[in-house]
Parts: C-alpha cells; structure tokens; sequence
C-alpha cells in the first residue's frame, strides 16, 4: 500500500497503517545518539522526552510529512513521546490492551502520575481523535518482539478484558514488522500487544501522540509541540 489515499482508507478501516521511510537516516541516527545519555541504564523506557530537543524536532518533522500525506489534520499537535528500548537484557511482554490515559491535567477527571506528570482517561471521542505515530529506530522483524494488533478493534469503544480477548479470538491479530524508519499510525483504542523478542536484538521505538490543540470540558494538555517553530530549549513548556 503506497498511495496516500489507500493509508488513509486503511487506518480508518483497521485502526492502523504502516509508513516506510517516513524520515530521513539523518534525523534517526541524531535521535538515537541523543537519547543514549537520557536514560539509566537500567530504563526500558520513558514517556516524557517531547520536552528533549531532537525529540522535539521529530515531532515538528512528523507533523509536517503527516498532514502532507494527508494522514494528520494540520490542526494538530505532538502532546507525547515515548522510548521503548527493548534488549536482550531489558526484554519485556506487553499484554492486549487499549490505550486510555493522554497527559493531561483539569476538568473533573480522576487524575493519576506517571513519571511526575498527571494523566486521565478522557472520553472515547478524545480517545477517537488521537493518532499515535511509532516511529523505529532499528529494524524490527518477526523474531524482536514487534506489535501485535487486532484489525478493526478501535472502533468499538473501550473494552474490558474479556472482550478484549474475545475480540481477539474472533478477529485475529497481525504482526506488524518494520524496518528502521517506519513508521507505525494507529489509533490509540486499537487492541495491541507485544512478545518478549526472540532474538537478542535492540528494538527502539519513538513512540509520539498526537491530538487536537483544545481538548474539551476543561482539559489542558502537559505540553504540545505544534510544529511552527524550531526545538526551544529543554526546560520549555507550553
């Protein structure tokens, strides 16, 4: 699938779509040597790097070429990323699930904290406005632990653990392998999963989050990069 009226027709259709060669090697290689001093070494991951500069930047990037393949409204903004880095000695299992919570704060929604910062689970037509972008940093074939979704499931609403698994049973799932620079867009209610990589290789995903600039009954977004401008300084949110 290469046109970009086929991606489209099939993110709405499946809840998801793969994009080769989304960005240059150039921007993935500067990402990946910058965020090799951001973690311990002993971090999976972390889901608060939109504020780091070469992420930033990337944001900025996939905005742009989205909305030019007319895969993103222009009205959008990035509001999260977050690393996975899976490896030999840092290899986990993710169960089938919906993501529920965006970062944000206000309104009259429970709140809980994840990494210092507040999050909520919003109703399902925020949920349905969203559009999460993986981008891969290093191949990922059948055998390093890649997603796993159910076709379709995101049009259903949220699902509790029994349907999710049956949802599963009766429609299947696929396996979705990429090659470093692809991007991944699905929408966030998607059922997914992922093994624990077969094969000790490294697997790092760029995981973004994007969504409308206001949200709605008085929720504030952590931070947003609307792409207008260049990466401002670390410590700068919006």
């Amino acid at each position: 699938m290469t046109s970009a009226d086929g991606q489209a027709a099939w993110l709405d259709e499946k809840g998801y779509v793969l994009v080769p060669a989304l960005l240059p090697n150039g921007l993935l290689d500067e990402a990946a040597q910058s965020l090799e001093g951001w973690l311990g070494h002993e971090a999976a991951g972390s889901r608060n790097l939109l504020a780091q500069s070469q992420c930033h930047r990337m944001g900025v990037q996939l905005k742009a070429r989205l909305v030019d393949l007319g895969l993103l409204e222009a009205e959008s903004v990035a509001v999260q990323c977050t690393l996975f880095d899976k490896t030999a000695d840092r290899n986990w299992l993710v169960a089938l699930h919906q993501d529920t919570s965006i970062p944000a704060s206000g309104g009259s929604l429970p709140m809980v904290t994840k990494e210092g910062e507040p999050y909520v689970q919003p109703s399902i037509k925020v949920l349905q406005s969203l559009l999460a972008v993986r981008v891969h940093l290093d191949d990922c074939g059948a055998e390093a632990g890649p997603l796993r979704v159910v076709p379709g499931s995101h049009r259903v609403g949220r699902l509790g653990d029994a349907e999710a698994q049956a949802l599963r049973a009766a429609h299947g799932e696929e396996v979705c392998i990429a090659a470093r620079g692809d991007a991944l867009l699905m929408r966030p209610l998607l059922l997914h999963a992922s093994s624990r990589a077969r094969s000790p290789v490294r697997r790092r995903v760029l995981h973004f989050l994007f969504g409308p600039g206001r949200l709605p009954h008085g929720l504030v977004w952590n931070r947003t990069v609307a792409g207008a401008r260049t990466a401002p300084p670390a410590s700068q949110e919006n």
